[in-house]
């Protein structure tokens, strides 16, 4: 390892161009390294210029196909994106874990004895690295105490995973200084999962860890929730022309909670109704027989949100297909039959708790007629009912498109996005 200072000169100097080149192009080298140097300045001021150090990358998330189905062991496909959270982090020998992250308070955690669920406050940063440290210490892997420096360009509340990127970072941190990167990406996703679920007290998926700790476009099937099938696709959609736009309309997420419950149960509902724990392993040609007797037992709603999974599950299949034959006309024509389902079946565009507010199905009206007749595709983007959608739009039509969503939602509001290769890594 370097020490801080050693880094900051071999950042500036071009030592790490090529690696910061695949994490962020060519054009965006030098304000990475910038940045990069930025960080190194705030660790040396508040632990030392010379502490030997490792400087980490974790990407976040966009959800590509797959609306609302790993709940119910569903198959999704996701990518990690060109904004991240970096840090600055260097081995400590008493236990003890001090993170500090730009924007926020500082956490410290000790590891002696190793916190339990009731020893933090769940909801909170702290609780995620207590977590991936039980996590670790469960698995037998090594782990110890760090004191870390991070900041992080990951919108939060945007549906591209702030928070998933923290805790696979923390196990990242843990990986490069305690277990010479010998731990893999899958296990790094699930110990976070389990630290989000068991010490944060969020019952989440699996598929926001996987996606920004793998890397790179990946389909993923949940069967097997315990043993996801993680499969690399190789599609570069920036080369084929297109940038991936997340469209943050500023809708208020407040009392939402609610909203996104009731899909999984609803869906879990109409599974139980059919025999099973899940809607994966229910019979399609049973569901639609059972119609008229579920109509009573769990109401309509549940049931177009079950026809929504079963159809949504084929589709992934398809798109999968379609990005590695490389038809982008087959890939975006199941884009928007997929935007389709989730307005009219799934019912995650806007709240009926509100009705004024549908920002959403307003940013996808924008979408349609910026990009409508185009070889172009927009759907909703993550969970729903207020937040992002997400639009493939050709290269040439970038500013055209964010003109129009930013003249409604506001300066900013439109990310020009592009997917990123790699997971979770050691830049230096």
């Amino acid at each position: 390892m370097n020490t801080v200072l050693q880094l900051k000169n071999a950042l500036l100097g071009g030592a790490y161009d090529d690696m910061l080149a695949r994490l962020y192009g060519e054009a965006g080298v030098r304000a990475a390294a910038a940045r990069c140097a930025s960080l190194a300045d705030t660790f040396a001021a508040r632990f030392g210029a010379q502490r030997q150090v490792v400087l980490l990358s974790v990407p976040g998330r966009s959800e590509l196909s797959g609306n609302h189905t790993d709940h119910n062991h569903g198959c999704v496909i996701a990518a990690s994106i060109d904004l991240d959270m970096i840090a600055i982090a260097s081995p400590r020998e008493d236990g003890m874990i001090c993170m500090e992250s730009e924007g926020f308070p500082a956490e410290t955690i000790s590891l002696s004895p190793l916190p339990t669920p009731s020893d933090v406050v769940a909801g909170t940063s702290g609780a995620l690295i207590a977590g991936m440290a039980d996590g670790f210490a469960q698995s037998g892997l090594a782990y110890g105490g760090f004191d870390a420096c991070a900041t992080s360009d990951v919108l939060r509340g945007s549906g591209l995973s702030s928070s998933a990127a923290y805790e696979v970072m923390i196990g990242t941190i843990f990986n490069y200084l305690y277990c010479g990167g010998s731990v893999d990406a899958v296990t790094i996703a699930k110990l976070s999962q389990r630290a989000e679920n068991q010490f944060f007290g969020k019952p989440c998926g699996l598929m926001d860890q996987t996606a920004c700790a793998v890397g790179g476009m990946v389909a993923i099937d949940f069967a097997q929730p315990a043993e996801p099938v993680v499969e690399p696709i190789a599609f570069d959609m920036t080369g084929a022309g297109y940038a991936l736009c997340i469209v943050d309309t500023g809708g208020n997420h407040a009392d939402l909670t609610p909203d996104y419950a009731a899909i999984p149960a609803e869906m879990k509902a109409v599974a139980a109704a059919l025999g099973c724990d899940v809607l994966r392993g229910a019979d399609e040609a049973a569901l639609i027989a059972a119609i008229p007797a579920l109509r009573a037992q769990v109401g309509d709603r549940a049931v177009l949100r079950a026809l929504h999974f079963m159809a949504e599950n084929k589709r992934v299949e398809l798109q999968a297909a379609a990005l590695r034959a490389g038809d982008l006309d087959a890939y975006f024509a199941e884009v928007l039959s997929s935007g389709r389902s989730s307005f009219c079946y799934l019912q995650n565009v806007y709240t009926t708790a509100n009705l004024r507010e549908q920002g959403l199905s307003l940013a996808l009206a924008l979408a349609e007629r910026v990009l409508g007749g185009k070889r172009a595709a927009w759907r909703v983007h993550g969970g729903g009912f207020a937040g992002t959608i997400q639009a493939y739009v050709p290269l040439s039509d970038v500013a055209e498109f964010c003109g129009t969503m930013e003249a409604v939602f506001g300066a900013g509001s439109c990310h020009v996005l592009h997917i990123r290769p790699v997971g979770a890594v050691k830049i230096a």
